[in-house]
């Protein structure tokens, strides 16, 4: 029998440890009454009334001060449908990304996206924004591939949608931040396990620049690590092959994963403890990120790989090789005059206020995607340029500047990936979009029961 627990107030705090919410109760959902329960009695449930899976997000999405979390504990994969047209996988909303790939895969099936963040949940996939580089044809947004929802509304009713039915109210779930209904399940479609290509090549930025339009016509998805300090750059591709023979090789992406979820962030972190001096610090940071780029070009390499295979599988609690990071998307046209001028920002920043990342920073190439109503690649492809950090001392105001120098630039931010965001920098951004998703908010939940004060803030239009 399905059962709720009720903790009194709480300090609880995102994955990374930064982001602190003081909910006045918590509910551990194992059922959708449990969910129901919650939303008909707004007595004993105070609003905001806010639900989280891993709580991974970068910025406050989940923070339900004295209000009521619910953690979704609900984390079945309910059926797979390798004969569907499209075949299907549906699951439970707290069902990780890793968990149902694995299973994906046990079925000669995967996912469209195979995102980096293992952990990441599928209540929260289906109606919240992600990032991974696009394959030709393919769209590189999680969500744009869910194409059903079952959700309890704050009424306590409940609500199916589907793609099929109502594409367009598909496409304000996927943008909307669990602000319409705490969603419990999701149906995903897939597609045929197709092995993968990968490699990877270091330039310096002119010639990157000089190279990336025939990164597309080579059929090539793409993703780059960007070594600003060093004027480099290193591209990683993707692409199928149908045609591989003989048995996957794991190890490629083993050590990538290790080198960038676990080794990498380790020792950002140890470094920044333990050298005080800034030139020692960032000569020994600058020594680990060559190595980096010569165990992507030399190690992470391989004809026929899996594409699960690059989910990582981050601890359930973080611990030292914890990072955090942001990201801002750039109309794909204005991108080259964007990564250059970025190049000479963070160095000029370092010069000037003796900040820089102890990490280093990362993008991808997105396909257009109108599938959600606040896809950042929703007029045409975009890059990205995200900043990744242990949040040394500084990142906090670091991500200020580069806020509003991204927002000057005509950059697209995630109101969960994106820190520190301000109204006005979303308006600029997604303008009467974020209205229209405002709009129909307020026909889900006119008592503003979902509504917490971070999106409270941001919707203020």
């Amino acid at each position: 029998m399905a059962t709720s627990t009720t903790t009194p107030a709480n300090t609880v705090t995102n994955w990374f440890g930064n982001v602190v919410s003081h909910p006045a109760v918590i509910v551990d959902a194992h059922s959708v009454d449990d969910i129901i329960a919650v939303l008909k009695n707004p007595a004993k449930y105070p609003a905001p009334v806010r639900a989280v899976g891993s709580n991974h997000s970068t910025a406050p999405c989940g923070t339900a001060d004295g209000g009521t979390l619910i953690r979704m504990k609900m984390n079945q994969i309910l059926n797979i449908n390798p004969g569907g047209n499209p075949p299907t996988i549906t699951a439970q909303a707290d069902c990780t990304h890793l968990q149902m790939a694995k299973a994906l895969q046990a079925q000669k099936l995967q996912f469209y996206v195979n995102t980096e963040i293992g952990s990441l949940s599928a209540g929260s996939a289906s109606c919240a924004g992600t990032k991974d580089a696009s394959f030709p044809g393919e769209y590189g947004q999680v969500g744009s591939y869910v194409i059903g929802v079952k959700m309890v509304l704050p009424s306590g009713e409940l609500l199916e949608v589907t793609e099929a039915e109502n594409p367009a109210l598909m496409q304000l779930v996927r943008s909307s931040y669990g602000l319409f209904g705490v969603i419990y399940e999701v149906t995903y479609q897939v597609k045929a396990l197709t092995p993968m290509h990968v490699h990877h090549t270091t330039y310096s930025l002119a010639d990157f620049l000089k190279a990336l339009p025939d990164f597309q016509a080579l059929g090539y998805s793409i993703m780059y690590y960007m070594f600003p300090f060093v004027d480099k750059i290193t591209v990683e591709f993707r692409k199928y092959n149908p045609t591989a023979t003989g048995d996957p090789a794991h190890f490629p992406w083993v050590l990538r994963n290790q080198l960038w979820g676990t080794t990498g962030p380790k020792a950002g972190h140890d470094i920044e403890q333990n050298f005080s001096v800034p030139a020692i610090r960032y000569g020994i940071i600058d020594s680990f990120n060559a190595f980096w780029r010569s165990q992507l070009e030399n190690v992470v390499v391989g004809d026929n790989t899996l594409p699960a295979d690059q989910i990582i599988d981050y601890p359930p609690v973080s611990n030292d090789s914890r990072y955090t990071f942001s990201l801002f998307a750039f109309p794909e046209a204005e991108f080259p005059a964007a990564i250059t001028d970025f190049y000479k920002f963070c160095n000029d920043y370092y010069k000037q206020k003796g900040y820089r990342s102890n990490l280093l920073y990362v993008g991808y190439r997105i396909a257009q995607d109108q599938k959600a109503l606040l896809s950042y690649s929703w007029d045409g492809p975009v890059l990205t340029l995200d900043p990744v950090s242990t949040a040394n001392p500084g990142w906090e105001d670091f991500l200020v500047a580069y806020n509003q120098w991204c927002s000057d630039r005509n950059g697209l931010p995630l109101l969960n990936q994106t820190p520190d965001l301000t109204p006005a920098i979303l308006q600029k951004a997604y303008g009467s979009r974020l209205t229209q998703l405002n709009e129909a908010r307020k026909q889900y939940d006119p008592g503003d029961r979902l509504l917490n004060d971070y999106f409270r803030v941001l919707l203020s239009i």
